[in-house]
């Protein structure tokens, strides 16, 4: 497997272990960047960067909520509504960081022959 980093330099990752031993640190993990595939009949949907789509996702629904609580402030007998609109847009920001985190600590399971020795 090479893997280019700038304009005429690769890093061949098999003679780095075969020859230099320095074990699987340099491997990439790519499993995390997969893309998920959802088919839909004839049609398929490709998300790639799963932590960044989310992120996008929660923020787009944080504008809806924050949009409609604004728009609903306009009309004194939905106020009650608007006030819960804003307090669920103001929960989704948590979820901003959170996705954030989750993006950047990824728990993996560790193969036995690694953590017994």
């Amino acid at each position: 497997m090479h893997r280019e980093l700038e304009e005429g330099v690769t890093i061949n990752y098999e003679y780095l272990l075969k020859h230099l031993g320095i074990g699987e640190t340099l491997m990439p993990d790519t499993r995390l960047d997969n893309p998920l595939t959802l088919h839909f009949g004839r049609e398929e949907l490709v998300i790639r960067r799963r932590y960044e789509t989310l992120s996008i996702a929660n923020d787009f629904l944080i504008a809806i909520w924050f949009l409609a609580g604004s728009i609903l402030f306009l009309y004194p007998s939905m106020e009650r509504v608007a006030v819960w609109l804003f307090i669920i847009g103001s929960c989704q920001f948590l979820i901003r960081p959170t996705v954030r985190l989750v993006s950047h600590l990824h728990l993996q399971r560790v193969p036995p022959s690694h953590w017994e020795s």
